[in-house]
């Protein structure tokens, strides 16, 4: 068996569950401020309660997804992991110091009766999710481009060399199909008014997160893709073409399936077009990292594959868990009217 491959393959599932599930936290919080207005256009507090709520069980234990995926890397490929957090420095850090303000707003919203407070940690949570969605689509863009790598596995580019058009089209990618990926889960997820706005949304979402993720996956596969990668363009290509079917039907489970689909293809597409490299250098192609000069010992490997092989399971079921307890929909008439109070939520 060879290990480096397997282990390529497992670091882009952890990616994967990861996408799929914090994307559609990053929908919900870039979307607070479009769908917590009443019929009348006016901000409920209720409403944007409703919304955090509707993720409030799970985005944390989503987040897992990520720091599993980073601790895998840098255990499975060292010199991957060294060059990557070098060079994407401060985009990392960007998205590290989003993450906790997110968090932090998460969990403080509700401590303190004042607006200025709530509103406050509204703006955290917002700010929070849209900076990692942009900027993860930002920096896969540049894995799969490639940056400056020289003979000794060092970054000698800077920050604006990603900042290039492909790979602000990719950030621009991921932030609509987030957004989507949200706006979807949000009508399957909630009843009422809410249900309602936010199947609405959806549908106005689907053509130009049709039109974006289209434009990026054709750029990504005629630049850097093979020939086999054709096929995960052509999924993406018709899951988002279903997606705007569905949600104009108010198909809302069929739809939050095919953009799962999409970002599963997305996905697909960026480590298919990257395979055998991990990091692919614009300086000199020899100085590329790829899976067999950036990864571990076979020994590391080893013990790495018998330690996932024994946890993997268990922390699928728990999580699954987690989903089947929380799996009804939520309604403003079950939030309490005191907006000081952090609510407990009544499912139906």
């Amino acid at each position: 068996m060879d290990l480096p491959v397997v282990w390529f393959l497992l670091i882009a599932l952890l990616w994967t569950g990861y996408l799929v599930l914090e994307g559609f936290d990053f929908g919900v919080g870039m979307l607070l401020p479009v769908l917590d207005r009443d019929r009348d256009g006016r901000h409920d507090d209720r409403r944007r309660r409703l919304l955090i709520n509707s993720i409030g069980p799970v985005w944390d234990g989503n987040e897992v997804w990520l720091i599993v995926a980073g601790g895998a890397t840098f255990a499975a490929f060292p010199e991957w992991y060294a060059t990557l957090f070098s060079g994407f420095y401060l985009p990392l850090l960007l998205i590290l110091v989003a993450l906790i303000l997110r968090g932090v707003a998460f969990e403080w919203r509700g401590k303190v009766d004042d607006p200025r407070w709530r509103a406050r940690a509204d703006a955290a949570i917002i700010i929070g999710s849209y900076v990692p969605a942009l900027l993860w689509g930002v920096a896969f863009a540049n894995i799969v481009r490639g940056v400056a790598i020289d003979e000794n596995k060092q970054f000698t580019g800077t920050l604006f060399d990603l900042l290039n058009p492909y790979a602000l089209l990719g950030g621009l990618t991921t932030v609509t199909l987030f957004a989507l990926h949200g706006a979807v889960f949000l009508a399957l997820k909630t009843a009422g008014e809410v249900r309602e706005d936010a199947g609405r949304l959806a549908e106005r979402l689907a053509v130009p997160t049709l039109v974006v993720a289209g434009a990026f996956a054709v750029w990504t596969q005629l630049a850097h893709g093979k020939a086999w990668t054709w096929i995960p363009v052509a999924v993406a290509a018709l899951s988002l073409v279903a997606v705007v079917g569905a949600t104009r039907r108010r198909f809302e489970g069929r739809a939050f399936a095919l953009t799962t689909v999409t970002i599963v293809a997305a996905v697909v597409l960026i480590f298919g077009a990257l395979f055998p490299n991990v990091m692919p250098s614009t300086t000199d192609p020899a100085f590329s990292l790829t899976i067999d000069n950036a990864s571990s010992t076979p020994y590391t490997l080893k013990v790495m594959t018998w330690v996932a092989v024994g946890l993997t399971p268990f922390v699928l079921l728990y999580q699954g868990w987690t989903y089947w307890v929380f799996r009804k929909r939520l309604t403003v008439e079950a939030i309490g009217p005191n907006a000081g109070l952090k609510p407990v939520v009544r499912q139906r």
